[in-house]
C-alpha cells in the first residue's frame, strides 16, 4: 500500500513511450504456450484479472495463455512454482501487491520478496473500504465511532486474513479513534462479508472490488474509502483523511510478476505485451466494471520502487502495532 505523487505529465510521457514499443514487444516475447499463475481460487478477483488479460494476450501473442490457479500458503504455493520454472519468460504470476508486501512481514515464505521477484506491469488498482451492513445503527464515520464507544468490548471488525491491510487499517482506526473492536481474520473476503452483512460482525475494512457489489445491491453501506481523494465509482462515500484520519490510506495493485532471473530485456517485452493488453478499450471496460481503477503504465524502475516502498510501510506499521507472524 503506497502514498504516491502523482506526475501526471511524466506519467503520460512515460505511458506513451511504453505503448509505442508494444506492438515489437509484444511479437518478440515468445512463440510458445504461456503458463499464468495466480495465488488464489478460481472465481476471485485475481482470477478475473488473469483470465482477462490472458485471454487478450492469447489473441496478440498468437499462443496459449493459460491460467493455473495456485491458492494456499499466503501466495506462496504459487510464487514457488513461479520461481521453480525455467526463468525463460514462458511462466508468469499474476497477483495483488500484498502477496509480496504485506503477507512476508506475518507469515513466514521461503523466498524474499523484495529480491527474488521483480514486478513487471501494474494494471490495475483496489482501494480498501469501511463498510458494515445497513442495519448497523451509526449512519456515517462519527455515528460509528460513538456507536462503538457506547459498546465497549462488545464488537468486532473483519478482515480479510491477518497482516493484510484490512488489519492494519483496522488497528490504525482503533488507536487513532480510541475504539476497541476486536479483529476477527478470515480465509477471504467473501466469508467476511456473509457475517457482516449478516449483522454478525459489525463491521468490515475491505477492498473496493468485493464490496463494491453488495453496496451496488444496498446489501451493505460504505462509511469511509482510504485514499487520498473520493473515488468515481463512489463520489458520495468520504474519504478516511478528509474526517480526520488520514494514515488510513491503503490500496493494492493487481499486475504481472516474474522471477527477478529473467534477463532485463526479456522482462521489458513482457512488460510492454501486457501492457498492450491492458490498454484495450474492452479490458479496460471490464477492468472499470468489476470496481478496479485501471492503471496506466509504469516503467520497471517506478514499480519497483513503489513494491519497496509499500512493503517497508507495512513493516512499519507491524512493528508498531507489534502485529505477531503466523
Amino acid at each position: 500500500m503506497s502514498n504516491r505523487p502523482a506526475f501526471p505529465r511524466v506519467r503520460r510521457v512515460a505511458a506513451a513511450t511504453i505503448l509505442a514499443l508494444a506492438m515489437p514487444a509484444a511479437m518478440a516475447w515468445t512463440s510458445k504456450p504461456v503458463r499464468v499463475l495466480v495465488p488464489a481460487p478460481a472465481g476471485g478477483t485475481m482470477d478475473v484479472m488473469a483470465r482477462m488479460l490472458s485471454e487478450q494476450l492469447t489473441a496478440d501473442l498468437g499462443q496459449p495463455v493459460i491460467v493455473d490457479n495456485k491458492p494456499g500458503a499466503g501466495g506462496a504455493i504459487a510464487v514457488g512454482a513461479m520461481l521453480a520454472a525455467p526463468p525463460d519468460g514462458q511462466t508468469i504470476l499474476v497477483s495483488a501487491t500484498n502477496v509480496f508486501a504485506e503477507i512476508p512481514h506475518v507469515m513466514k515464505v521461503p523466498y524474499d520478496p523484495m529480491k527474488d521477484v521483480k514486478p513487471v506491469a501494474a494494471v490495475a488498482k483496489s482501494t480498501l473500504l469501511l463498510v458494515a451492513a445497513p442495519s448497523l445503527p451509526a449512519k456515517d464515520l462519527p455515528g460509528l465511532i460513538s456507536y462503538v464507544k457506547a459498546h465497549p468490548g462488545t464488537l468486532s471488525f473483519a478482515t480479510y486474513g491477518p497482516g493484510t491491510a484490512s488489519q492494519y487499517a483496522g488497528m490504525i482506526m482503533n488507536q487513532k479513534a480510541g475504539m476497541d473492536l476486536q479483529n476477527v481474520p478470515f480465509p477471504g473476503s467473501p466469508p467476511a462479508l456473509t457475517q457482516v452483512m449478516g449483522g454478525q460482525i459489525a463491521v468490515m475494512y475491505d477492498g473496493m472490488v468485493t464490496s463494491l457489489p453488495y453496496l451496488k445491491a444496498g446489501k451493505l453501506r460504505a462509511y469511509a474509502v482510504a485514499a487520498k481523494q473520493r473515488l468515481p465509482m463512489l463520489p458520495q462515500v468520504p474519504t478516511f483523511a478528509e474526517q480526520g484520519y488520514p494514515d488510513v490510506d491503503f490500496s493494492n495493485w493487481t499486475g504481472v510478476f516474474v522471477s527477478s532471473r529473467l534477463p532485463a530485456d526479456l522482462t521489458e517485452k513482457i512488460q510492454a505485451a501486457v501492457y498492450k493488453a491492458a490498454s484495450k478499450a474492452g479490458v479496460r471496460e471490464r477492468i472499470s466494471a468489476l470496481g478496479f481503477e485501471p492503471l496506466e503504465p509504469q516503467g520497471l524502475p517506478q514499480l519497483s520502487h513503489d513494491l519497496h516502498a509499500d512493503f517497508e510501510r507495512n513493516a512499519g506499521i507491524v512493528k508498531t502495532f507489534r502485529i505477531q507472524p503466523q
